[in-house]
C-alpha cells in the first residue's frame, strides 16, 4: 500500500475505470450522468487519488453492465482454477466498513462467483440499482446477523439463515449485530 492509502489494486482499478470509460465512448460528463457519479469523483477514481466506495462501484457497474466481482477481476492476474486463501482478492471500502473477499477464481466466462462479506457493527450500505439487472444472489449468514431490503421488503437474518433474491432495484445491506457480521454471497449472473 502506498503511504497515502491507496494501494496496487486501486492503481489497477483506476485505470481500467478509465479505459472502460474510453471504450464506451463517454466523457467524464456524459458517465456523470449516466451514473450519479459527480465528474470530480470520477476523475479522481480514475486517477487512483481515492480508493472508490462499494456504492461508487456499483453505480459505474450498472453503467458498463457488469458486476462488482467482474470489474475486480479485470484488474487481477488471469485466475487460477484454485485461489489458496492466503492468494483471494479482498478489497475494503474503509467508508462502509465493508470488507470483500473473492473466495471463487473469476473468470469472464462463467456465470457463478461466491463472495465473503465483511460488515463491521453499524455498517450501511445502499446500492441504489443491481449492476446487472436480474442478478441472482444467496447471501448464507455465517457469524451475525444481517438486515437486508430489495424490492421494499426487509429480512433480518441471523447465523445459518440463507436468503435467494434476484435483483431488479435499490438494495440496502445493514450490519444488525453489535460484533459485526460475516457473510457469504453467491452472485450468479442471468
Amino acid at each position: 500500500m502506498r503511504s497515502d492509502g491507496i494501494d496496487a489494486v486501486d492503481t489497477r482499478l483506476g485505470a481500467r475505470l478509465a479505459e472502460l470509460r474510453i471504450e464506451h465512448g463517454y466523457s467524464l460528463g456524459e458517465l456523470a450522468e449516466r451514473s450519479g457519479v459527480s465528474r470530480s469523483t470520477l476523475s479522481r477514481a480514475e486517477r487512483a487519488e481515492i480508493s472508490p466506495t462499494a456504492s461508487l462501484l456499483n453505480r459505474l457497474c450498472a453503467v458498463y453492465g457488469r458486476t462488482m466481482s467482474q470489474l475486480l477481476s479485470e484488474v487481477e492476474a488471469e485466475p487460477a482454477p484454485v485461489v489458496r486463501t492466503a492468494d483471494q482478492p479482498v478489497w475494503q471500502d474503509h467508508a462502509s466498513g465493508f470488507v470483500r473477499r473473492s473466495v471463487s477464481p473469476p473468470h469472464a466466462a462463467l456465470r457463478g462467483e461466491l463472495v465473503e462479506g465483511r460488515l463491521t457493527a453499524g455498517a450501511d450500505i445502499a446500492y441504489d440499482r443491481p449492476p446487472v439487472a436480474g442478478l441472482e444472489q444467496h447471501i448464507w449468514v455465517l457469524e451475525g446477523a444481517l438486515d437486508v431490503t430489495a424490492q421494499d421488503t426487509e429480512h433480518h437474518l441471523g447465523a445459518g439463515d440463507c436468503l435467494r433474491m434476484r435483483v431488479w432495484g435499490p438494495t440496502r445491506f445493514r450490519c444488525a449485530a453489535p460484533e459485526g457480521v460475516r457473510y457469504l454471497l453467491a452472485v450468479v449472473r442471468p
